[in-house]
């Protein structure tokens, strides 16, 4: 690969490239509205303007009212003050989860337990990462029956293997038995028809960089009713929820990023959908031994396809390969880069260690010769 051949990025899950009309519209707000919002004169209420009328845009395309949206700094910030301050102000000493989530939750209910002796319930899931749901909902009556406050935080889709929970299916059970249900939508909003309302949510996560936005700018959603407490201490911003000067080029693009992704949707779906088969056909003809991590034939999502390759020379060092063919892909959650372990969702669904997992995520950019190239070097590094 020469310096100036167009790299191949199928990396989306990771990151997405922010959308030209994002970037400039950001840029705009940078030089224009450089007033601090809490500010009571006129370029502080120009700046609060711009602050409200994201909150307004984001809350009609997501299905819930403006008063339930509060901007954080992405969505590890926003799963952390779902599950902290479920338990350090809601009085929740149950919390019923998956080892296969987001470190960003993992980590975060393992320090709980340690530091306030929350119990945390792990749901089993069998070899294609699918939940028990039938576990879930012992243990949501067993929380019912003893009285014992519980929360819920399963993600809607995963980000390393692509299921997609059945959101809706929870949130009944959750409500049935009394508990509360956070779900980490990172992976999802932007890229499927979302009406928080109407899914029965607590509590919900979002990230803009995940959709074409912003890095560094998220949200959670908090029912209306929900008490939760902050978890930055601070000034009164963001309705005393969290305090620290709002990121207004942050917020106004990750508003437009979520319109536009929102817009576009159907047509995007429809065409990473034929790319991903493209893919998946392609990968299933041309490396023997080849299968696929996750619901793959389910319900997954439409942009993500992990792989695991069969034991190969070349196999430890394939993302290595793959690089220097100018193909950027990930081994899993691009947050575990660098580590020498592999990644806890492959772990948890027991693939075989001497395979090599590939998480290929597809996005609004990429072709059909992307894909053929992409199969290309797949067949000249592994045959």
């Amino acid at each position: 690969m020469t310096n100036d051949t167009p790299r191949i990025y199928l990396d989306h899950s990771a990151t997405t490239p922010i959308h030209p009309k994002v970037a400039e519209a950001m840029t705009d707000i940078l030089y224009r509205c450089y007033g601090n919002p809490s500010s009571i004169h006129f370029l502080g209420r120009e700046s609060r303007i711009v602050i409200e009328k994201a909150r307004k845009s984001m809350a009609n395309l997501l299905g819930c009212s403006p008063a339930e949206i509060f901007f954080t700094s992405g969505g590890t910030e926003s799963d952390n003050m779902a599950c902290r301050c479920a338990v350090e102000n809601l009085g929740i000493r149950r919390i019923v989860s998956s080892s296969l989530e987001h470190h960003a939750i993992t980590h975060v209910l393992e320090q709980l337990h340690k530091v306030h002796s929350t119990e945390i319930c792990w749901l089993p899931n069998n070899s294609q990462g699918l939940l028990d749901m039938n576990q879930l909902q012992t243990w949501l009556i067993e929380s019912s029956t003893l009285g014992i406050p519980t929360l819920v935080t399963l993600m809607h889709g995963n980000n390393e293997i692509g299921n997609i929970l059945d959101v809706e299916k929870v949130a009944t059970l959750c409500k049935s038995h009394g508990a509360l249900f956070h779900s980490d939508m990172v992976q999802t909003i932007g890229h499927y028809p979302l009406n928080f309302t109407a899914m029965g949510l607590d509590m919900a996560s979002g990230s803009a960089h995940k959709f074409y936005g912003p890095k560094g700018i998220g949200f959670i959603y908090i029912r209306g009713g929900v008490q939760l407490g902050s978890l930055l201490a601070g000034g009164s911003q963001e309705r005393n929820m969290r305090g620290g000067t709002e990121n207004l080029p942050g917020i106004a693009g990750m508003s437009l990023a979520l319109e536009l992704a929102v817009s576009t949707m159907e047509e995007r779906r429809e065409r990473i959908t034929r790319l991903r088969m493209k893919l998946k056909e392609g990968i299933r003809k041309a490396i023997p031994g080849a299968t696929f991590n996750g619901d793959v034939d389910g319900h997954s999502m439409y942009q993500v396809l992990s792989v695991s390759f069969p034991p190969h020379p070349k196999g430890e060092m394939l993302l290595f390969h793959l690089d220097i063919e100018g193909i950027c892909a990930s081994g899993g959650s691009a947050c575990s880069s660098g580590s020498e372990s592999r990644s806890h969702v492959l772990n948890g669904i027991g693939m075989a260690t001497d395979r090599t997992a590939v998480r290929f995520s597809l996005g609004a950019h990429n072709t059909a010769k992307e894909i053929n190239r992409t199969l290309e070097v797949l067949k000249k590094i592994l045959l």
